[in-house]
């Protein structure tokens, strides 16, 4: 049972010192793979922690997996019976791949997923979506958490889980030791390769052979990955993949059906994309008919209806199937210049790639300089179990591109952490 729905208590903001921020910000470019600390004029370094009770992460933790478990049934699920999926109206290309994945075997894969929370001023959790397909965040959920701990001097008081050593551990269970893993991201973007980078050298460190490189430097075999990368060439033993799936079909690589139905182990298998798009709702009434239960997601998850059925309903906004980075929400106050009127009109063109969304009211948290922040608890899971947290706070009630990285920490309990 969950408890009082989701009812949170004590989430709050913690400064870091005014005179050791600077520092702080330089430790996390230089050994944090923080390398783009800005986006246009915005600090996106928060100036404080974010810190959660012992209890509330019990909570979260719980509520985490608990989403998991539904999402991968459910996936499978739509795997095994197509047809329940038409309601996500996926690409046309994507759609005549996805009947290759008939092979699919969970324990051989390593499925990542980040479930997003947020405060409502209720003081209830709800999540706005599950990040199911390429989730970012990892030195930020991994690494900024231990250097915010040593700048607050406050290792007895605070703890936190390490998302990086959990996530290498479970491609260590599933690939073979001392393995080639191809990490497969966007390579002109240095965001993306700082995501990469963090993780191929705790990778590295532990062993195996990595290799960086873009989607179109695997090719298949037998249903094997090989990678046909200048000095790299030969068999993958195993695929982490940071290209979304949908941004595939716009790369057009010449080469790309094999990752769906690969027997080489891959973080994330394309089984991804059934709960990646945001219209995964839609599907849910089909799926509780045959025993699969979303009691979890019913429960923390706004109404989500068709965009040609919320005519003349209030409350509700959209949002993009697809959409990253709070990209093209339409929360009018959070929205600049014309950016609203845009969207609306972007929806009424296309309405089948967007969604509307009850708006939840997002409790602002104050911090000890009286500023006023919200906030976005990324949850992460690997494999079925809860793997630590990736925070942002904006001032607008939208998470987007201007948001702040903080870090998140756990007040020592009583019970012993994990």
């Amino acid at each position: 049972m969950i408890i009082n729905n989701e009812k949170s208590d004590n989430v709050r903001l913690v400064s870091i010192p005014r005179e050791k921020y600077d520092n702080y910000r330089l430790d996390l470019i230089f050994n944090s793979y923080k390398w783009d600390p800005q986006f246009f004029d915005n600090n996106t370094v928060a100036k404080y922690a974010l810190v959660l009770t012992n209890k509330e992460h019990r909570e979260v933790e719980k509520l985490t997996e608990r989403l998991d478990q539904e999402t991968r049934k459910a996936e499978e699920f739509l795997n095994k019976n197509l047809k329940l999926a038409k309601p996500l109206v996926l690409n046309k290309k994507i759609n005549n791949e996805i009947k290759r994945m008939k092979n699919y075997n969970p324990d051989t894969h390593i499925r990542l997923m980040r479930f997003d929370f947020h405060q409502t001023i209720e003081n209830k959790w709800v999540v706005s979506e599950v990040n199911s397909d390429v989730p970012g965040g990892f030195a930020e959920s991994s690494i900024m958490p231990q250097i915010a701990i040593n700048t607050l001097n406050q290792k007895d008081k605070y703890w936190y889980k390490n998302f990086g050593d959990i996530l290498t551990n479970a491609i260590r269970e599933k690939v073979v030791q001392n393995g080639r893993i191809m990490l497969v991201h966007c390579t002109s973007y240095s965001d993306d390769r700082q995501v990469m980078q963090f993780l191929g050298d705790k990778l590295s460190a532990m062993g195996f052979n990595v290799i960086y490189a873009a989607a179109d430097h695997l090719r298949f075999k037998n249903n094997e990955a090989y990678s046909i990368l200048d000095g790299n060439e030969g068999k993958v033993d195993g695929i982490f993949r940071f290209t979304p799936l949908e941004w595939l079909i716009d790369i057009k690589p010449k080469h790309w059906e094999g990752y769906f139905d690969t027997i080489t182990p891959s973080c994330n298998h394309p089984i991804a994309i059934f709960a990646q798009t945001k219209r995964f709702p839609f599907c849910w009434d089909s799926l509780e008919k045959y025993g699969i239960k979303l009691s979890t997601w019913r429960k923390l998850l706004p109404e989500t209806i068709e965009v040609k059925n919320s005519k003349n309903r209030e409350g509700f906004i959209y949002k993009p199937a697809y959409g990253r980075v709070g990209e093209k929400i339409s929360i009018k106050e959070a929205c600049k210049d014309d950016e609203y009127k845009i969207i609306l009109n972007d929806v009424k063109t296309h309405q089948d790639k967007y969604l509307a969304q009850r708006k939840f009211n997002s409790k602002p948290l104050i911090s000890e300089n009286g500023e006023s922040y919200h906030v976005c608890l990324g949850s992460y899971s690997v494999d079925g179990k809860h793997a630590g947290y990736y925070g942002r706070i904006s001032k607008l009630p939208r998470i987007d591109s201007n948001a702040a990285d903080i870090p998140v920490l756990i007040e020592r309990g009583l019970e012993n952490e994990r």
